[in-house]
């Protein structure tokens, strides 16, 4: 049955959109969107349940199949194969971090596949190869606004468990004054999780940066602290 996996897994897709999910999955987007409009949890059953035909394949056939998938620009089928390439990822090597740079410079053109595939494949990457942190911050240079926020995404996870402090703040840096609101909300989203195990040095951090960050990135980052710190956060920042 495998070898034709991925037609199998678009035509159980087209089989069960829902009209109800289907409109309302552009409007959590600005930019066009190509959405079956499948609930999550069943596109959920269906990662698992035809990973556990391709479970025994080597890495490299398993990342061409996720190739295959995000080619199609579907959502659902870009959620497909951002957790698959998690799913083995006690098999990541450090030349797969060229994969996941190339997948995100030509795939991903929208934050929900920026995040699916960063937060956890490119996170779970950089806690096995610390190092290549210092490659996300040459995408937070980059041109193209969705590389720019998942230099900033892909530390989300390792900086809930307080890992990767320096590298948050030099790649907060980075980004401080972007004046694209979503990569904004990206690395405020990073100080935010950052501030969780670091309350004190995202703080300060803030404190010593507020004239430049934008206020989306602001109230980002200070969300989770007492109303205290937020309110000292806030006052008199927008003075020119």
């Amino acid at each position: 049955m495998e070898p034709n996996i991925i037609p199998r897994i678009r035509e159980e897709l087209a089989l069960n959109v829902d009209e109800k999910t289907k409109a309302s999955s552009s409007r959590f987007f600005k930019e066009e969107v190509h959405c079956y409009g499948v609930k999550s949890a069943f596109v959920g059953r269906i990662v698992k349940n035809y990973f556990n035909e391709i479970k025994s394949k080597d890495k490299k056939e398993i990342f061409s199949l996720c190739e295959e998938l995000f080619r199609s620009d579907y959502c659902e089928e870009a959620f497909i194969a951002a957790e698959w390439a998690y799913m083995v990822r006690n098999n990541y090597s450090e030349d797969d971090f060229f994969t996941f740079e190339r997948w995100v410079e030509n795939y991903v053109n929208n934050w929900a596949k920026c995040d699916t595939l960063c937060n956890h494949a490119v996170g779970s990457f950089i806690e096995k190869f610390p190092a290549y942190v210092e490659k996300l911050k040459t995408w937070a240079l980059s041109d193209n606004r969705w590389v720019r926020r998942a230099a900033a995404v892909t530390l989300i996870l390792p900086a809930r468990k307080g890992n990767f402090l320096d590298d948050v703040f030099e790649i907060s840096d980075l980004l401080l004054k972007d004046r694209d609101d979503l990569v904004q909300k990206g690395y405020g989203w990073m100080l935010k999780e950052a501030s969780k195990p670091h309350r004190q040095e995202v703080f300060e951090y803030v404190m010593n940066n507020k004239k430049e960050m934008p206020r989306t990135a602001l109230r980002y980052a200070i969300e989770k602290m007492p109303p205290d710190l937020r309110a000292r956060a806030m006052e008199k920042n927008w003075k020119k």
